[in-house]
């Protein structure tokens, strides 16, 4: 029988009886009436906390604020909001309950890092239509190639009511972000004294899970499409990334290519995954790092933690204001604590350790996801001796016009070189992203990246 929630109130901690591999259980007509009522539609807990500090869910955000135009930046719809509370490395240990290793770790290691807190706001919100979507595919939703795959899915959040760890890491990776997006944006490292080189990029995603109408016998076996170009730094100027990311990655691995225009060739690349570096992040970032985490989960065991109230980022509408350069933002250690929003939400915790006879650069990885959205908000990444190494933030807003929750900026630390990454920003981009796009239907072959390529 599927293992039921018990709920413990010391430390605020919800632990999970999770199934093993073997021991996969499908959510039951019961469970599945809870979403909407005391469940959210996305199974988050409707209610607040006991002590008010986290409120209860009554939609999220609707509608857009007022004077918000669509390409615009933003509009804060909580800049009024003041500073309940600064958390230093001098008080760290009032608060040790509620932050993650990570952040125990960069308020040690950088006298100057401080974490702002904010009121709570629960503002994750999706169309219609996607919680009607999870609401009916959670009953016949399951994992199939050992975990390394899913059936019976489409448009909606698989596991609302999850049963172990690798039902949350399939919620992240397959959950609501609009139907197609078109983005530019700049991913910067920073140097331990604060000197970068500015890198520039337009991606393409075509997500077709989230498609109207969409099922097994629809998908042809696709998550999404994603096609990336670089614009800069120089030396990478010009290449060009497809990927196919699939569905069921025993089936059929993910299929990727790669335009190098020094040698105007089009070749499988095979290496755009797990742990190999991102182009233009400088060694700070992984390929499967990017939206804190992506791709094949099979190479690490996925342990449930359990829920827990913790002090994350989001509703990040400050660190994308064009109001604040990227000379003022990206100071040496980590970005301008001041742009940066905390607030205290319930999340999931996982932990991924590497498998037996497989290989990356991480031996273990703690993810914190966001249990209204499904987004990984923070990431925990320790090395081959166990040491804590990297630490990763995923700072989100409720893109309202959508809606949908997702990264306005991802920021990586590396505790070892004292350097940073600052990922996605906008601060210094003239047009927001652009989504549910209409794409030509060949722009995402291998072809199109041929007829694309430029020297």
């Amino acid at each position: 029988m599927r293992k039921k929630i018990l709920l413990l109130t010391c430390a605020s901690m919800l632990l999970i009886g999770g199934s093993v591999v073997n021991g996969w259980a499908e959510a039951t007509p019961e469970e599945i009436a809870r979403l909407g009522n005391d469940l959210t539609p996305f199974g988050a807990e409707k209610a607040g906390n006991g002590d008010g500090t986290i409120p209860a869910w009554q939609g999220g955000i609707t509608t857009p604020p007022a004077g918000y135009e669509v390409g615009m930046h933003h509009i804060d719809p909580y800049s009024d909001d003041k500073i309940i509370a600064t958390i230093t490395a001098e008080n760290m240990d009032q608060y040790a309950d509620k932050l993650t290793a990570g952040h125990k770790a960069l308020l040690k290691a950088y006298p100057t890092f401080k974490m702002n807190i904010y009121p709570t706001h629960r503002s994750a919100s999706a169309p219609q239509r996607i919680y009607d979507a999870t609401r009916r595919i959670a009953q016949n939703a399951k994992m199939i190639s050992g975990g390394n795959g899913l059936e019976n899915v489409g448009e909606g959040t698989p596991f609302p009511i999850p049963d172990n760890g690798l039902e949350i890491v399939w919620n992240h990776l397959t959950r609501w972000r609009g139907n197609s997006l078109d983005r530019h944006y700049h991913n910067v490292p920073v140097t331990r004294s604060g000197k970068y080189v500015l890198g520039e990029h337009t991606e393409l995603f075509d997500i077709r899970y989230s498609h109207p109408g969409m099922d097994d016998s629809k998908l042809n076996n696709i998550i999404y499409y994603y096609k990336s170009e670089d614009q800069a730094p120089a030396r990478i100027s010009g290449t060009i990334s497809l990927v196919h990311e699939t569905l069921d990655q025993n089936k059929e691995p993910r299929k990727a290519w790669s335009y190098n225009p020094g040698q105007r060739r089009v070749r499988r690349a095979p290496q755009i995954a797990f742990d190999t570096p991102t182009g233009g992040g400088d060694g700070l970032e992984t390929m499967d790092s990017l939206d804190l985490f992506n791709g094949s989960p099979e190479r690490y065991d996925w342990k449930l933690v359990g829920k827990k109230e913790m002090y994350v980022p989001y509703n990040a509408y400050r660190i994308m204001s064009p109001d604040i350069s990227y000379k003022e933002l990206l100071t040496p250690l980590h970005p301008l604590t001041d742009t940066l929003r905390y607030e205290l939400h319930r999340v999931w915790v996982v932990e991924g350790t590497l498998k037996e006879g497989t290989s990356h650069i991480y031996k273990r990885r703690t993810f914190y996801v966001d249990e209204d959205s499904w987004s990984l908000v923070g990431a925990d990444l320790y090395d081959t001796r166990d040491n804590l190494w990297r630490i990763s933030e995923g700072h989100t807003i409720n893109f309202y016009e959508v809606p949908a929750v997702w990264n306005i900026a991802e920021i990586h630390y590396d505790l070892q070189a004292g350097r940073y990454m600052a990922d996605k920003l906008t601060n210094e981009i003239e047009t927001m992203w652009k989504f549910n796009v209409e794409f030509a239907r060949d722009e995402f072959s291998p072809q199109a990246l041929r007829r694309g390529g430029k020297r």
